[in-house]
């Protein structure tokens, strides 16, 4: 089978690799469609995340869906021909973290195109039955694919505890962002407001139903917040952008007795925070890492037309262009690039 691998940063090779046979309670799964994650581009162009370091040739990919081509002995509820979105993370549902729930917290999970693990810019993928969740008719490969970022933002959201009637600041108009901004609404939010400095990227959260934009360079948070919301602030604040100065800014948005959920992954493990600010308003303040039990909720919001995840796809490229395909990536104007396997 043909597989796109990442034998140095900045540089693919396409390899044939041995098609995966599936264990008694896996899926075989001829992949369709991979969305391109900045974590993609970030160990394309560095090589490494933080302690994860690429050291081996490595395929990339875990926003992927397909369509199943082989099931396992032990699997009765899907069978070939199929369409199925992949989670990408299996744990080991041994833990403590697993036994209580919390299984995306599971200190030995396999997530897919984190190394050691390939991911899925391959023709097929072998993967457990458990984490293959069937698309509808109505609902595309490409938009499965992209039950993985509409997932952080259902998480992130989650994890606000955003609900009827919340006025909600997004801060990054990226991928995340726009999926935040998704999530939140079809959780009830009333009013959402997203921040950036690519001022392409606020007119497109325009366009896609955006209450307020703030392009960052020209307008205070705060001040813009203020002005909207009658100087009450926003009652949950995501922060999607990773970048230093927007996680200093989500205090400048909130209000008294508010929530900010951090998502965004920042170059440097330490940024200034103001907890005195944080004590003085009774804020509470939450991490946010991928996900738990999100697909299911993200393919009934697929099927019932309430979220567009589709809709922020700026190209699709083969598997064949993948190089060229992950430099459009980097393009700060772009918000996402998909990679269609089966094109030639």
């Amino acid at each position: 089978m043909r597989t796109a691998v990442l034998v140095e940063p900045m540089e693919f090779e396409l390899q044939e690799r041995d098609r995966p046979t599936p264990g008694p309670n896996d899926v075989l799964v001829a992949i369709r469609d991979v969305g391109i994650c900045g974590s993609d581009v970030h160990y394309y162009e560095h090589g490494r995340i933080g302690d994860y370091v690429v050291e081996e040739p490595l395929v990339l990919g875990h926003e992927s869906a397909g369509e199943i081509v082989e099931v396992g002995e032990n699997v009765t509820d899907l069978e070939p021909g199929d369409r199925v979105a992949l989670e990408p993370g299996v744990p080991c549902r041994r833990c403590e973290h697993c036994k209580h729930g919390d299984y995306h917290l599971c200190e030995d999970v396999v997530f897919m195109a984190t190394p050691p693990h390939d991911g899925a810019f391959a023709e097929y993928v072998s993967w457990p039955a458990d984490f293959a969740y069937e698309l509808p008719e109505n609902v595309s490969t490409v938009e499965g694919a992209l039950c993985e970022p509409l997932s952080v933002g259902i998480h992130a959201c989650r994890r606000g505890d955003v609900g009827t009637g919340d006025t909600v600041l997004v801060t990054g108009a990226g991928p995340i962002g726009l999926m935040v901004a998704e999530a939140a609404r079809a959780a009830g939010a009333t009013d959402v407001i997203i921040t950036d400095v690519v001022s392409e990227k606020l007119e497109f959260a325009r366009e896609r139903g955006v209450d307020l934009t703030i392009n960052v360079m020209e307008t205070e948070v705060e001040t813009a917040v203020d002005e909207y919301t009658d100087g009450v602030g926003a009652d949950v604040v995501v922060e999607a952008s990773g970048a230093k100065s927007s996680i200093e800014s989500t205090l400048d948005g909130i209000r008294r007795g508010g929530t900010i959920v951090l998502v965004g992954l920042a170059d440097e493990a330490n940024v200034p925070f103001d907890f005195l600010d944080v004590i003085d308003n009774e804020l509470d303040v939450h991490g946010s890492f991928r996900y738990k039990n999100t697909y299911a909720a993200a393919v009934d919001l697929l099927a019932d037309d309430v979220v567009d995840v589709g809709g922020i796809v700026d190209f699709e490229s083969s598997l064949s262009a993948v190089d060229d395909a992950f430099t459009r990536a980097t393009e700060p104007t772009v918000v996402k690039g998909m990679i269609s396997v089966d094109d030639a």
